[in-house]
């Protein structure tokens, strides 16, 4: 039961800040920082990622409480916000923290504009939330947190194994690849509203997968 509920978790986690979403995000980085400070950014947010999601999946089911969120509320807010953030990659404009260090690019400069696609990415936290919210022992939301971390990881050795390749990207590929990357999470985003609206007994909605 407990490998099943992890490889569950895991495959979640993965469609939403897994390699091909996080990858595009350290492309757009790569072209202004040298491949030791992508190292440096990429360890650093990885490990607030970790801690973020640990700090969130184990305290869940009281920060639900404690705010007096239902799961259907939690999952039209982060639908709402990641669409906003899809909408972004699309339309191609920066949603966020505005750099200001592009002539010399630091480390909290990079992890500032990772925060909210990959830190704090909406969809991931509210994939936490939910998750471990739903199981009332602290194994199933250690199973949770742990499978986050799993994906993390993924994430951070795909970024340290390609971090060549992402500095040779071209800035028109990367560009058109995150507006794809945009329509396919706005699409994701509108799937998490309308299960939140069906959880909530909106008419015609509740036969949705």
């Amino acid at each position: 039961m407990h490998a099943l509920s992890f490889s569950t978790a895991f495959i979640a986690f993965f469609s939403v800040v897994g390699p091909p979403k996080v990858l595009l995000s350290f492309a757009g980085l790569a072209q202004i920082h040298n491949a030791r400070q992508l190292r440096s950014v990429a360890l650093v947010s990885s490990g607030l990622a970790v801690l973020v999601g640990l700090g969130t999946g184990i305290t869940a089911p009281w920060l639900l409480n404690l705010f007096h969120i239902s799961t259907p509320a939690l999952m039209l807010a982060g639908g709402v916000i990641f669409f906003l953030y899809a909408l972004g990659l699309v339309l191609g404009f920066h949603i966020g923290p505005v750099s200001t260090h592009r002539d010399a690019p630091d480390l909290v400069s990079g992890v500032r504009e990772l925060l909210t696609p990959y830190v704090v990415s909406p969809l991931a936290m509210t994939a936490i939330l939910i998750g471990g919210a739903s199981g009332g022992t602290f194994a199933w939301r250690s199973t949770v947190v742990l499978a986050y971390a799993a994906v993390i990881a993924l994430d951070l050795a795909c970024v340290l194994l390609l971090a060549g390749v992402l500095r040779r990207a071209q800035g028109t590929t990367i560009e058109l690849l995150g507006r794809l990357l945009g329509l396919l999470l706005a699409a994701v985003a509108v799937d998490l509203v309308l299960n939140g609206l069906a959880d909530l007994g909106v008419p015609g909605l509740g036969d949705i997968e």
